[in-house]
């Protein structure tokens, strides 16, 4: 039986890296894989870009609106396995229809994303996946101290900032985001709480 499965963690983790080497394998064992990203993901366009530098194009790019089980019911017929990338973004609903596709459609679906926004608050796409999904693993990073990253810091123009709204594009309009371990977030942040 098909399973829903989501693989988290902070950025820099590999998560992109792992998607890409999962569709690899699953394509050079002669079956097929799609690669679906949602669209408010502007970063590498319709591309799935990892940090290493390896890239893919994209096989459906999805909308907050878009329902993911008849959009893969109708369009993919012939699918070994569904890969979600950015699956952060993902509404509840399309999390739901993640499983719906699982439990329907038989086809297994593996999700990668953040667990939580620069706040440390959890996106709705990941929150409705820790809640529903078969399997979840942790993928794991480092911070600049040596210790285990869990955050993601953001900076605007260089600098850590803990105000605005949840989504912000890595790489676009001078935000960048830095995986960090809970005491390097927390030191950062009371800088700015001193001020």
């Amino acid at each position: 039986m098909a399973k829903l499965y989501f693989r988290y963690g902070a950025m820099n983790s590999g998560k992109s890296t792992l998607l890409l080497q999962t569709c690899h394998n699953y394509e050079e064992n002669n079956m097929k894989a799609i690669i679906i990203k949602p669209l408010i993901d502007t970063k590498g366009e319709d591309y799935i870009v990892s940090r290493i530098g390896a890239k893919r194009k994209v096989d459906l790019l999805v909308k907050e609106d878009d329902n993911l089980y008849e959009i893969v019911k109708k369009k993919y017929k012939k699918v070994n396995c569904i890969l979600v990338d950015e699956a952060q973004f993902l509404t509840r609903k399309q999390a739901d229809e993640c499983m719906k596709i699982v439990i329907s459609l038989d086809i297994p679906v593996i999700c990668y994303g953040l667990r939580t926004d620069f706040l440390t608050n959890g996106f709705p796409g990941s929150s409705r996946l820790l809640e529903i999904a078969h399997t979840i693993e942790e993928m794991k990073t480092i911070c600049k101290c040596g210790r285990k990253a869990i955050y993601n810091a953001r900076y605007l123009d260089g600098k850590f900032v803990n105000i605005g709204t949840q989504i912000a594009i890595d790489g676009v309009k001078k935000v960048a985001y830095v995986s960090m371990c809970a005491k390097c977030y927390e030191n950062e942040k009371n800088k700015i709480d001193k001020k």
